[in-house]
């Protein structure tokens, strides 16, 4: 709806940063103006696994500009591992002459300029004691442990006796899946600007949640309000700048030694060692049926690379073995800890990998059975978890499946593979189920409404690029009766009312249910205030019974503009509302502001399990002689609850389609496995998706009614929509040529 207007709940209304951002009004961190800041250059290992002997510093020191280098020599007892949001800890950095993997920082020179500090930091000589690393899969040395190790509570569905049911079967398939090691690779580098104030500090990062300040607070053994993050616009996480790292405290450490600003850009290629990634995983499946399709048996193993001193791991079992209405069911996680910087967050972390497995093997079940692949998961879809039994709070798979298959053409395909042809191209076409957990968090929220009709929304949430600066505006838009444009929002301040991290697809639900909750207190103060007035049409009126528009207060007897009704409580009115969902632990806002947030819904609910589910559609062209692997056409249909701005969301979702075609065919961080050495670290040869990759992506918006998860119904779809699109890919590649690739991502020389 074109700005201006009244923009309710479900309208595509335009990106309400969009101005300052195509303009270059908005400031990301690295933009943020600085008194005299001194700049700082890491220094990386260039080995994998060892010991430091000693630093050559004479050819750095004589740089001009050179200021200081901080090593592990000079920053002994200063410097400790900040823990990992989700669990988990980081590699070391400075805290002693250990190297745990390659391209860990081992140094940070300080200089006047850039320049200066980059020339100093490549002059840097280092005297290492080499040992050899394990690099991962197939390297000797790694240590294999069971995720019960890491983790007794970790909780692997199970359900009757798999391996008998699946030796019973009459039809049955077992295969091996491989998804490759996998980077972020936001436009926005990793970058890193603090200052001390009177004993205060200022931190400019990108951050996907600024609470992570708690950390720091820690670090320092200071008071966690003397510390202020400021993240008011970030080019992309993905995941990759979720929690606190290492860097931004070697950078608050400089300046505060330094007594001056100091700024950090890290290089695109030290971004795949200094930060976390997409750990390459490997899968055992096996499911067998009855020859009606019925799945009885279930099992899924899997096997994932973290590093030496973490325990994390994504696990995505938790999903695969609830995801059919399998009959037995067996899952397994296993946590091969190798010499790499450790793993985290990527988009849909646990379900992108393990989906590409399950997806990928009921296609090949459809197969043996002789069934259309949609006809299979229509026969299993679950309604319940096949575990406990909790219901679903909502899931509409099957009328996913129905509308995108109509979209795409589905009935026209001939089974056969190879069947289908255009001159030299082999024609498949594929499909897999999609979804991610519904998770909603808790909030803090402000708003204040003035009498000329404006409102400022204030919360310390980020907008990583998926539209929450739309999302909240919408929402108190709606809300207040307000046009969109009349709508101001502030984000990414940790001074402001504490909001949730932008992670986990939570923040559409958490942050429009925290400005629903506080316009309505708004509204009660307006209301209440007008009822009690000695004249007027709202005098004496029942307060529930008054609603607010953009023209003002209106009840059954008349209407009061509201100039009259804010002017009543002095022109201005603020109200601090707050929203909590149901299975919140005690205190959570207060919690949230310490750096805990804490989710609900998801498959972690009591009394239910809520995801969001989709479809996804790909065809494939193939050239029979070459091997070229072309996909012309992606179709995803989604059911996600309300969705607050259509706008966002079909970006949030037509993108999510494309990175998922990059995990196909794309994607893989290539490793020297004698170095346990990223080899492709940039742009040039990490390769991601362009325009001409995919000429057509249909985004169909299933709806949903959601009423378990929170009262607006919302899920979220951040995460959901390139979750699925790797199996689909593979699986029309199987139809175009009759070859079933299993490991990601399927290259030419897979086909010829």
């Amino acid at each position: 709806m074109a700005d201006g207007h009244h923009t309710r709940i479900g309208d595509a209304a335009p990106r309400h940063e969009g101005r300052v951002k195509v303009t270059g009004e908005a400031r990301y961190p690295s933009d943020m103006p600085l008194h005299n800041p001194a700049y700082a250059w890491l220094v990386t290992s260039a080995i994998a696994r060892g010991r430091i002997k000693s630093f050559r510093l004479d050819a750095a020191r004589a740089v001009p500009g050179f200021i200081d280098i901080l090593t592990f020599q000079n920053t002994q007892g200063q410097v400790k591992t900040l823990p990992a949001f989700g669990g988990g800890s980081s590699t070391l950095t400075l805290e002693s002459d250990q190297v745990q993997h390659d391209g860990q920082i081992i140094g940070v020179v300080l200089a006047d300029s850039l320049e200066a500090a980059r020339e100093a930091a490549y002059k840097v000589g280092v005297d290492y004691e080499a040992q050899t690393p394990t690099a991962g899969f197939d390297s000797p040395g790694g240590t294999l442990k069971a995720v019960t190790d890491f983790n007794p509570k970790y909780h692997l569905p199970t359900k009757g006796d798999a391996a008998a049911a699946f030796a019973a079967a009459p039809v049955k398939i077992a295969a091996d899946y491989e998804t490759p090691t996998q980077h972020h690779n936001a436009m926005e580098l990793f970058t890193v600007s603090c200052e001390w104030t009177d004993g205060k500090l200022t931190v400019h990062e990108p951050s996907q949640y600024i609470h992570s300040r708690a950390g720091l607070a820690a670090f320092f053994g200071m008071d966690q309000n003397d510390i202020r993050v400021v993240s008011r616009y970030v080019g992309g996480g993905f995941g990759g700048k979720s929690s606190g790292t290492q860097r931004t405290a070697l950078i608050a450490l400089a300046a505060k030694r330094l007594k001056r600003p100091v700024k950090l850009v890290a290089t695109r290629d030290q971004g795949y060692t200094i930060n976390t990634y997409r750990a390459e995983t490997r899968h055992h499946v096996k499911i067998a049926a009855g020859r009606d399709g019925k799945i009885q048996a279930f099992i899924h193993e899997g096997t994932e690379v973290t590093s030496r001193p973490s325990n994390y791991m994504v696990g995505g079992v938790q999903t695969t073995g609830i995801f059919y209405d399998y009959g037995a069911v067996a899952t397994k996680v296993s946590i091969l800890q190798a010499d790499r910087n450790t793993p985290g967050f990527m988009r849909s972390p646990a379900q992108v990998p393990y989906m590409f497995a399950l997806e990928s093997a009921m296609d090949e079940l459809a197969y043996a059975l002789n069934m259309d692949p949609v006809q299979l998961r229509r026969i299993n879809d679950a309604q319940v978890n096949p575990i406990n039994g909790k219901p679903y709070s909502s899931r509409h798979l099957n009328t996913c499946f129905e509308q995108a298959a109509k979209a795409f053409g589905w009935a026209a395909r001939n089974p056969e593979p190879r069947s289908m042809r255009d001159g030299d191209w082999l024609i498949g076409w594929g499909c897999a189920s999609t979804c991610y957990p519904s998770h909603v968090g808790a909030s803090g929220m402000r708003i204040t409404l003035t009498s000329d009709g404006t409102a400022k929304v204030q919360v310390a949430f980020i907008d990583i690029g998926q539209g929450s600066y739309t999302l909240v505006a919408q929402t108190a838009a709606d809300r207040l009766g307000l046009p969109i444009s009349k709508v101001a929002v502030e984000m990414g301040d940790s001074n402001l009312p504490p909001g949730s991290i932008a992670g986990g697809s939570n923040g559409a639900a958490t942050s429009a249910m925290a400005v629903a909750n506080t316009c309505e207190i708004l509204r009660d103060r307006l209301a209440q205030a007008a009822v009690k007035a000695n004249a007027g049409p709202l005098a004496g009126a029942d307060p529930a019974a008054l609603t607010l528009t953009a023209a003002g207060l209106t009840g059954p007897r008349g209407s009061e503009s509201l100039k009259t009704a804010v002017g009543r409580l002095g022109g201005i009115i603020e109200a601090t509302g707050e929203y909590a969902p149901p299975g919140s632990p005690p205190g959570a806002i207060q919690r949230l502001a310490m750096g805990i947030p804490s989710f609900a819904g998801g498959h972690n609910a009591k009394d239910y399990v809520s995801y969001a589910f989709g479809a996804q559609f790909v065809e494939v062209r193939v050239h029979a002689r070459t091997g070229e692997i072309r996909a012309p056409r992606l179709v995803g249909a989604f059911a996600a609850g309300t969705i607050v701005s259509k706008t966002m969301a079909h970006s949030q979702l037509m993108g999510g389609l494309i990175w998922g075609l990059s995990s196909a065919l794309h994607e893989a961080t290539e490793i020297d496995h004698r170095a346990a050495r990223y080899t492709n670290d940039n742009f040039a040869d990490y390769l991601i998706p362009v325009n001409a990759d995919v000429r057509d992506v249909q985004v169909i918006f299933v709806p949903e009614q959601e009423t378990m998860l929170n009262p607006m119904g919302i899920k979220g779809i951040g995460e959901l929509g390139n979750v699925g699109v790797n199996a689909a890919v593979a699986n029309a590649v199987f139809h175009a040529t009759g070859k079933r690739i299993r490991r990601l991502p399927i290259r030419i020389e897979d086909l010829i």
